[in-house]
C-alpha cells in the first residue's frame, strides 16, 4: 500500500528542463553514466564516445528517463580533477547523446560552475552538484543564469572532508537545517527548480543512513522532490560482507521502501532492476 505522504504529494512536483515540463508524479529513474577510469564499480567502461552512447541506449531502453553523466569520481581517495579536465572528459558526449536520443534528459554530476556553463551550451538539462555550491562559489549564480533544475546534495563543507563522519546531532535535523539554508541561497540567485538529495554514502554512519531511510518523509517535509542515490553504496554491502554488485535484492527492497515514503527519482547503476521496483510500486 502506498504511503499517505506519497498519495498527498505526488501531483505537486514537476521540474522545468529547458522549457520542457517533467512531471514527477510517477517516479523517474536516473541512470548513471560514469565517464571515469576510477569509479568504484564501473570505472573505465564507458569513458569514450562509442561506449557511452551504447550504455546510454541500453539504460534508456531499460527504463531510464534521465542520464546522469559523471566526469569525476567522488568515491573515497578518488583522483581529483580540475574543471578543464572534466570538460576534456565530457568532450562532445552530451551533444552526441542529445542528437542520438533527443528524448533523454541529461544531468551533469559536477561541482564546477565552469563545467555547468560548458554543459549548458552542449544541451544539458539538469545540474547535479554533490557539493551544495560549497566547492565553487560561482555555482549557485551560474545555475541561476542557466535556469536549469538543480540537485542539492547534503555533504560536508569541503572536498577533503566529504567522506568524514562529522555529524553528531540527529541526522534528520542536520540535513533539514542544511537544506533550508541552501534553498534560501539558491532562490536568491533565481534557481526555481530544486531537487533534494540526502547524500547517502557521504560522511554518514551506517546507522545514520538507515535512519534517513526510515524517516525519509521528514526530510524537507515533502516540500521538494527527493532524489535517492544508494546504488552500490557501502552502507548496504559492507555490513553484509558482500561486494557492490552482490546486493541488488537488498537495494531494491530499500528503493521500494523509499518510493513508498515519497522518493521521486532513483539514481541507479542497474536500471532494469530499478524499473521492476518502480513498476511494483506503481501497481501496488
Amino acid at each position: 500500500m502506498k504511503s499517505q505522504i506519497h498519495s498527498n504529494t505526488s501531483s505537486f512536483f514537476s521540474i522545468n528542463c529547458r522549457e520542457k515540463l517533467i512531471d514527477l508524479s510517477s517516479p523517474k529513474i536516473m541512470g548513471i553514466l560514469n565517464l571515469t577510469p576510477d569509479s568504484f564499480s564501473d570505472g573505465g567502461k564507458f569513458n569514450d564516445e562509442k561506449s557511452a552512447l551504447i550504455h546510454t541506449e541500453k539504460m534508456l531502453k531499460n527504463g531510464a528517463e534521465i542520464i546522469d553523466m559523471g566526469p569525476q569520481s567522488t568515491r573515497p581517495n578518488a583522483q581529483f580533477l580540475s574543471a578543464a579536465e572534466e570538460i576534456s572528459r565530457i568532450g562532445k558526449i552530451i551533444s552526441l547523446i542529445k542528437k542520438e536520443f533527443p528524448e533523454a534528459l541529461i544531468s551533469l554530476d559536477t561541482f564546477y560552475a565552469e563545467v555547468v556553463e560548458f554543459g549548458f551550451n552542449e544541451g544539458l538539462d539538469i545540474v547535479n552538484d554533490i557539493s551544495g555550491g560549497m566547492f565553487d562559489e560561482k555555482m549557485f549564480e551560474t545555475v541561476g543564469k542557466t535556469g536549469l533544475p538543480y540537485i542539492l546534495m547534503h555533504v560536508n563543507p569541503t572536498y577533503e572532508s566529504m567522506h568524514e563522519k562529522l555529524i553528531d546531532e540527529d541526522i534528520i535535523l542536520n540535513v533539514n537545517r542544511y537544506f533550508s539554508e541552501k534553498i534560501q541561497k539558491l532562490q536568491g540567485f533565481g534557481v526555481k527548480d530544486i531537487i533534494l538529495d540526502p547524500g547517502f554514502g557521504f560522511g554518514k554512519s551506517v546507522e545514520q543512513q538507515h535512519q534517513m531511510i526510515d524517516e525519509l518523509e521528514h526530510i524537507s517535509f515533502s516540500k521538494y522532490p527527493l532524489l535517492i542515490g544508494i546504488s552500490r553504496k557501502s552502507f548496504i554491502y559492507k555490513p553484509l560482507g558482500k561486494q557492490p554488485l552482490e546486493v541488488n535484492e537488498e537495494t531494491q527492497k530499500l528503493h521500494l521502501k523509499m518510493l513508498e515514503k515519497g522518493a521521486k527519482i532513483l539514481r541507479v547503476h542497474d536500471v532494469a532492476e530499478a524499473k521492476k521496483t518502480v513498476d511494483l510500486f506503481l501497481n501496488n
